[in-house]
Parts: C-alpha cells; structure tokens; sequence
C-alpha cells in the first residue's frame, strides 16, 4: 500500500523559504500615518480660519444691527438705516464668502501637494519592496533548485 505524502512539511518548506517583508508593511502604516496627520493638519486649519471668518462676520452684522437699531427722530431715518445695513451687508458677505473661497483654495492646494508627494513615495517603496521580493524569490528558488539537486 503506498503511503500518502505529508503535504504539510513540503508547505512549510515553501513558505519558509518564501519570507514576507514585515518592514515593507511596517513602512507602508508609518507613511500612511504620517500622511493622514498631515491631511488632518490642513483639514484643521482651514476649520479654524473658516471659524475665524464666521465670527468676524458675525460681530460686524450684529455691530451693524445695533447701530441700525437705534431709535430715529424721523420715519425716513429708519428707512436710510436699513438700506445702509443691507447695503453693508451685502458688501460684507462678497468679502467673507470671498475669504472663505481662498481657504477653500488652500486646502484644495495643500491636498494636492500632498497627495503627489505621497504617490512619489508610495511608488518609490512599491519600487523598492518589488525588487526586493524579487531578489528573494530568486535567492529562494536558487536555493530550493540546489537542495533538489
């Protein structure tokens, strides 16, 4: 009767001599870690410049209701306080939603470096981590057809 071959030490022999690249992986975490610390850094200071610009729009529109709402000696007074207000706020809200459109741009810019400076690197480890398994795939078969020998 023929006895069945133990698939399972061969196996082992295979992947033993196939080693995975623990570092490569370890590299891959830290860029993306650092990459994503760096996309929260711009996510956050456009957050706070965005805060910054509402709560001055606000103060201005409040200063300017206060002045509006000042009691006037004639009728046509109150009509002239309302379209200066409106006037002013129109003119405030260009300004403000213009600010708020070059953070916009900013960050848009930032991403953008960003993210080409992380496909560069990205691509540099592939690169790196390709031929490397390559090296040892081939130091493995190397090794593999020599003890078959």
């Amino acid at each position: 009767m023929a006895k069945a071959q133990d698939f399972t030490a061969m196996f082992k022999d295979v992947m033993g001599a196939f080693p995975v690249d623990t570092k490569a992986l370890e590299d891959a975490f830290k860029n993306q870690a650092t990459l994503s610390e760096k996309l929260s850094g711009v996510a956050l200071t456009a957050a706070e410049k965005s805060a910054e610009i509402s709560n001055k729009w606000t103060k201005d529109t409040l200063a300017k209701l206060s002045e509006m709402s000042k009691a006037k000696a004639e009728p046509a007074d109150y009509a002239k306080a309302m379209t200066d207000f409106a006037s002013a706020n129109a003119e405030v809200a260009a300004e403000n939603m213009a600010a708020f459109a070059e953070v916009a741009k900013k960050v848009q810019m930032e991403t953008v470096e960003l993210m080409l400076a992380a496909g560069k690197t990205i691509q540099e480890d592939a690169t790196k981590a390709v031929k490397k398994a390559a090296d040892d795939v081939t130091a493995a078969t190397q090794k593999a057809t020599a003890a078959a020998k």
